[in-house]
């Protein structure tokens, strides 16, 4: 069996891409912008972090198991691709572009 793969990118590093799991990237980017905010301030990292849980699939996230680096790497992506945008200040706010 084959794992699919999906390229992300790292707003704090241009021009870097790396290949990671299609299936979990996907459901991470689908929890993430299902409880992110639509307009500014949008909400905290652990805001953000509290309500992903709830959204995650069980068969890829056993209770929550990895969401923390999956969520970072999203993140850092959606940033990269300019899906999601950042509000000045601390701590930091992210929502939906």
């Amino acid at each position: 069996m084959t794992i699919r793969r999906v390229e992300v990118k790292n707003v704090n590093h241009p021009g870097s891409v790396k290949l990671v799991d299609a299936d979990m990237y996907v459901a991470m980017k689908r929890a993430f912008l299902a409880v992110l905010a639509a307009s500014a301030p949008g909400l905290t990292l652990a805001e953000i972090h509290e309500r992903l849980s709830a959204q995650l699939p069980q068969n890829l996230y056993p209770g929550g198991a990895k969401a923390g680096w999956w969520a970072k790497t999203v993140q850092l992506d959606l940033e990269a691709r300019g899906i999601i945008k950042r509000v000045k200040g601390s701590p930091l706010r992210l929502y939906r572009a």
